[in-house]
């Protein structure tokens, strides 16, 4: 087993409280993109229901491998049109709750992934 040392140059997603969200020290509110070098804390979404390729340009511009849209707290189907779409481009898509999203990203940038995550933190009703 190889230990190693966390390399605080990383976004790596601290907490998630519905909301907002922990990345190093900073607490985040509002749609955001993070990836391990970059955050876009004012990312705009046009429609929540319905995400495309041209809301998800900021993630795209970063140059990952895989998306990873947290959809907030309710349960969420993929978009597949979007999935092939992202699929033509070399760049996979995965649709989650916001809080399973922060904990796939994580693990994803730990692996030395590239990987950037769409967060979605307007709140739910409960």
């Amino acid at each position: 087993m190889q230990f190693s040392r966390e390399e605080s140059t990383r976004n790596l997603i601290r907490a998630w409280e519905p909301g907002r969200i922990r990345i190093g020290e900073r607490w985040l509110t509002g749609n955001l993109i993070v990836s391990a070098e970059t955050i876009v804390s004012d990312w705009t979404l046009r429609d929540r229901g319905r995400i495309t390729v041209e809301d998800l340009m900021p993630a795209l511009e970063l140059g990952p491998e895989v998306v990873i849209v947290g959809a907030g707290l309710a349960a969420v189907s993929p978009d597949f049109d979007l999935m092939r779409e992202l699929a033509e481009l070399a760049v996979g898509l995965e649709y989650m709750q916001t809080q399973a999203a922060c904990r796939t990203y994580n693990v994803l940038v730990h692996e030395g992934r590239r990987v950037a995550a769409a967060l979605i933190q307007q709140r739910d009703s409960v």
